[in-house]
């Protein structure tokens, strides 16, 4: 196999388009694409959404890269440009990683540089006699499980010694709650970064075990009697002499800073539900009583709210959002999660009280997230001031896509759901 470039750029539905060009090409630092890429549902469906071109002609765009910074793929002799998105010259406006580095620019213009750190968690399947997905076969699996009763084919070793050759910081890997279910963790690093990581180690660990027989669902919810799997984004503030802006220093009171991004984050709770959690299945993990991020409420070191603060300070001090699933384009999830933040700080939203209850059987708020998909993308069609922060044609483009998509599969069963979402999530 000659020397070439895996050319790859997360679309509207977080799927990791993208071409092989020969390396000698790579210098040239672009490759171009139809903009229809922006105009299809996961099924190929043809949508008039904005941004899509499908009644323009279907003009190309250009993936834009550094051909400095390409970086270790998993495939034979194959580097990864991951890349931006330009048409005419200029930023597309539906590209979710441009979207990223204008959210990272606002705070960077307040004197702060973002830091995230990302918690990933799914579910392995295996092949059944008649072909099909059936649960991988984990007998002896237990939450914080490590060894061969929780993974018996070594499958996380796989995932963690490619990673580990593409330079994909892995921080932590157990087992989750359920059986088959696993916690993948990335390593805190800047925002772009940190996004970055989370896209090609997603697509790298599917990859690799899809190519050993094994399929690695990221589905909010495959199973109705297991527990879901979500997309916990942890974030900090680094102030301009590289300390993080979170600490309490030993104090029990928040700082300022702080309690704002809390308060952003639930003021826009309902509305941010209509892209952390994207897609009809996401709505079986989000229930009250469920450990997902339901309710508008935080707590210090709380794993039933929505926004947990760490009860860790100093250099590991953060805001943990529980919402978001990895259905969701890591570069958009982030993008919202700290333009809303933002939005608290600058805006002088109040910060309800922390919760004091369970947080299960128990909640000292009402408020909580949109009962089905549809219900959440109105709510973010109506939060105009989140939507003007994140990109209003990104969001018009995501909105008539996603609505063509409740079309597509209103009438499906949970089984036939499952079958149109598992090859892509």
């Amino acid at each position: 196999m000659p020397e070439r470039v895996r050319v790859v750029f997360a679309d509207q539905l977080n799927l990791a388009r993208g071409k092989y060009i020969p390396k000698s090409e790579a210098a040239k630092g672009a490759a171009r694409f139809c903009v229809g890429t922006y105009a299809v549902t996961y099924k190929r469906t043809l949508v008039p959404a904005p941004g899509g071109a499908l009644l323009e002609g279907l003009p190309d765009f250009e993936a834009v890269f550094d051909p400095g910074a390409l970086r270790p793929g998993w495939e034979d002799n194959t580097k990864v440009a991951v890349s931006d998105l330009h048409l005419h010259g200029q930023p597309f406006g539906p590209c979710g990683r441009s979207a990223l580095k204008r959210a990272i620019a606002a705070w960077k213009a307040m004197g702060y540089e973002p830091m995230i750190g990302v918690e990933l968690e799914a579910y392995v399947f295996q092949r059944s006699a008649n072909g099909g997905w059936e649960p991988y076969d984990t007998p002896g699996s237990f939450v914080y499980g490590a060894g061969a009763f929780n993974d018996p084919a070594g499958l996380m070793d796989l995932i963690w010694a490619q990673a580990d050759a593409c330079g994909l910081p892995i921080e932590s890997m157990n087992a989750e709650f359920d059986s088959p279910q696993f916690e993948l963790t990335l390593k805190y690093a800047d925002a772009l970064k940190a996004a970055d990581d989370v896209f090609l180690f997603r697509n790298m660990a599917r990859e690799i075990l899809f190519k050993k027989g094994y399929l690695l669902s990221f589905l909010p919810r495959p199973f109705a009697e297991k527990s879901g799997s979500g997309m916990h984004l942890n974030f900090s503030l680094r102030d301009d002499k590289g300390r993080n802006a979170f600490s309490r220093n030993g104090s029990q009171d928040l700082p300022h800073l702080m309690k704002g991004a809390i308060a952003g984050l639930l003021h826009h709770h309902e509305a941010m539900a209509g892209v952390l959690s994207p897609i009809p299945n996401s709505y079986d993990r989000l229930k009250p009583e469920s450990l997902s991020g339901y309710w508008a409420n935080w707590g210090v070191d709380h794993r039933s709210v929505s926004v947990r603060v760490s009860a860790e300070d100093g250099a590991a001090a953060r805001i943990e959002h529980r919402v978001a699933d990895c259905a969701v384009s890591p570069y958009v999830a982030i993008a919202t999660a700290l333009n809303a933040a933002r939005l608290g700080v600058e805006n002088g939203y109040e910060l309800p009280p922390q919760e004091t209850s369970d947080g299960l059987s128990e909640v000292n708020t009402r408020r909580h997230i949109p009962d089905t998909l549809g219900e959440a993308l109105d709510a973010l069609e109506k939060d105009t001031v989140l939507v003007a922060e994140l990109g209003q044609e990104l969001v018009d483009n995501y909105l008539a896509i996603k609505r063509a998509e409740l079309d597509e599969t209103k009438d499906l069963s949970a089984e036939e759901l499952f079958d149109y979402y598992a090859p892509y999530i």
